[in-house]
């Protein structure tokens, strides 16, 4: 038998968006030669995106002729709220469709009381940030949800969390949808609001590869706060692995520590040697009450020589592991981030991975720190949303549902 001959799909008008936000076309000829669809109907796809209120039209500039007009996503048409969780404070924001910030707020939130009271106490904040951020509370088209634990992304469910007691298998999705629907009201399109809950790590490596490192296909990010995870990024795509446990490397066992005790109540963790919690738990007697990974980061801050030494050792430790995680992915970024991540654990990792790995291994590798910093959790929850929203797909399931007669809308 020979090869079954498939024809190619019209390109749809969220196939058309996809070209228009990514830049791979911006005018009307870009966006025919591109598709091979008729003027006409490239016309036609445009107008549903026009109507939708998702596009905007410049005019560029002139080389002599009449100037031609530009098309690009319109960012300001709906925001999006962003949710970042960490152990001890949580951050939440209103961006607009570029994961621009317009307004922020950070509190403290202990994550161990647990998801009805944490997600409760978060969605309050929301009204007050959309006033803030000058927003129209009816054009929230989404919310992101940055969580310190393993994540099932197709349900959106945080799984076996070793840091969030009370929060496996939670419905954290709709939980957030209610909670949404009382503080703030309706979402932009009717129904429940859409909610997108990841890992923290997966999170920030997505907002740090897209903001500073797009042409880099195979990048790592590692965070090392109270606890220790990875987020990997491969041809522009979060990698979950099958059921979102990829990353979490806190949890290798380590040689020589079959004594230490880790959260997830096994021994010999990397977490439970070389996180924010295990530096904070040696420092607690030499630097007072040192409880987490954010105190830890306080102690280097002020320069505390022991603070300074553990942090070192800690990149030590961490630096082993990850000379097998870059000897198997060949990235071409490593990016430390979270509460540690300064000089100090910077030089341990730095030490242990090019004394260990292959020169061919590292020959093309950058060692980094986030520029995002605190704010790369928020950014990549609000990409996440955006992403998905606005994918071909989605983008052209709600269109027919905006530009329905029944929807009320145009």
């Amino acid at each position: 038998m020979g090869e079954r001959v498939t024809t190619p799909q019209p390109v749809s008008a969220g196939g058309l968006l996809d070209l228009i936000r990514s830049g791979r076309a911006n005018t009307r000829a870009a966006l025919q030669r591109a598709t091979g669809l008729s003027r006409s109907t490239v016309g036609q796809r445009l107008d549903l995106l026009n109507r939708a209120g998702w596009l905007r039209h410049t005019t560029g500039a002139s080389t002599g002729g009449r100037p031609s007009e530009r098309i690009v996503f319109d960012a300001a048409h709906a925001s999006v709220l962003a949710v970042d969780l960490e152990t001890r404070h949580a951050r939440a924001a209103v961006l607009d469709l570029t994961g621009t910030i317009l307004a922020e707020h950070t509190g403290p939130l202990d994550i161990t009381e647990g998801p009805d009271h944490v997600l409760d106490h978060v969605t309050r904040w929301f009204p007050d940030l959309i006033a803030a951020a000058g927003a129209d509370a009816s054009r929230v088209c989404g919310v992101g949800l940055s969580v310190p634990g393993p994540v099932d992304w197709e349900v959106g469910r945080v799984v076996e969390p070793p840091i969030m007691p009370g929060w496996d298998r939670y419905p954290i999705r709709e939980r957030l949808q209610d909670a949404y629907a009382r503080h703030v009201g309706a979402s932009l399109e009717g129904g429940p609001v859409p909610v997108l809950v990841d890992n923290d790590a997966n999170l920030m490596a997505l907002a740090e590869q897209q903001a500073n490192h797009r042409d880099c296909c195979a990048f790592v990010l590692v965070k090392v706060s109270t606890g220790i995870g990875a987020g990997v990024v491969v041809d522009g795509h979060v990698y979950r692995g099958i059921d979102g446990g990829a990353g979490d490397i806190g949890h290798i066992r380590v040689h020589d520590r079959a004594d230490a005790l880790c959260m997830c109540g096994s021994y010999g963790c990397l977490a439970a040697v070389a996180s924010g919690r295990a530096l904070a738990k040696e420092l607690s007697g030499a630097a007072g009450n040192a409880a987490s990974g954010s105190d830890v980061r306080r102690l280097l801050a002020e320069g505390h020589p022991d603070a300074i030494r553990l942090a070192r050792e800690a990149g030590r430790r961490v630096g082993e592991v990850l000379v097998t995680v870059v000897t198997l992915l060949n990235p071409g970024v490593l990016m430390l981030a979270g509460d540690l991540s300064g000089v100090p654990f910077m030089t341990g990792v730095r030490e242990l991975l090019y004394q260990r790995a292959m020169p061919r291994t590292t020959a093309n590798l950058q060692i980094v720190t986030s520029r995002l910093g605190d704010h790369a959790g928020l950014i990549g929850a609000a990409t996440t949303v955006v992403d998905h929203l606005y994918s071909p797909e989605r983008a052209d399931a709600r269109l027919a549902g905006i530009l329905s007669p029944q929807s009320g809308r145009p």
